[in-house]
């Protein structure tokens, strides 16, 4: 399959053989930085490396021509505010266009989405993203701690952290059952155990450490009923 040749030639070009100091010359330079052709030039190499095909040296030097592409997009439009969004959509993009190259050889069908059990996992894993968090969240709202002056919520952590802490945990959860492995959720329970009601127990604030529990028992409750009934 080409696509997991271009894949791996994408990853050395991108990550592992580009140096830090030719990152911060492109975003200081932006399409005046040598270091962004450089850059190109290895994917395309690389790109042809792996194919090792003469007949398909047009597809590595299409590859070359997106990447610089799309890089000049990012190195034009990305500022230190949107530079987190930038990097993912740049990612996104270079895997679309190898996907797509890939799908114009014929190497990939959607017969996978007439798979029922397949469409059953994807189903529950997504129903463990925001919508669990969401049913938790109202079942938990009659208890949410506040602090003394009962105007905040007693809490120093980062950003919407619960929220993605508690998807992650919840997939893991689901993954472990699908597999048949319990063991795994047994794990999960003792290592959130030990980060967080270590935390709560030093804090000696009751009333956030059952909310913390409550939730916490809510999120791998759901988890777990999902897995039993995908199962």
């Amino acid at each position: 399959m080409i696509f997991i040749q271009l894949i791996l030639a994408h990853l050395l070009g991108d990550f592992i053989l580009q140096p830090n100091s030719w990152v911060a010359d492109k975003e200081n330079h932006k399409l005046k930085s040598p270091y962004l052709y450089y850059h190109i030039l290895i994917h395309t190499v690389l790109s042809f490396i792996f194919l090792w095909d003469l007949k398909l040296w047009w597809v590595a030097v299409l590859v070359g021509v997106s990447h610089f592409i799309i890089d000049a997009c990012k190195l034009t439009f990305q500022t230190h505010q949107n530079k987190k969004k930038w990097f993912f959509v740049d990612q996104i993009l270079h895997v679309a266009v190898i996907g797509a190259i890939s799908f114009c050889f014929d190497e990939f069908n959607f017969e996978f989405l007439k798979n029922h059990n397949f469409l059953k996992i994807v189903m529950g894993a997504l129903f463990l993203t925001s919508p669990a968090s969401i049913f938790i969240k109202i079942v938990l709202s009659s208890w949410t701690p506040v602090s003394e002056d009962e105007s905040s919520v007693q809490t120093e952590s980062l950003s919407s952290a619960g929220k993605y802490i508690g998807i992650l945990e919840r997939l893991l959860v689901f993954t472990f059952i699908v597999v048949n492995h319990w063991e795994g959720v047994g794990f999960m329970v003792a290592a959130k155990s030990v980060f967080r009601f270590s935390d709560l127990a030093q804090a000696k604030q009751r009333k956030l450490t059952e909310y913390v529990l409550i939730g916490t028992l809510l999120s791998f409750g759901v988890a777990v009923l999902t897995g039993i009934l995908i199962k």
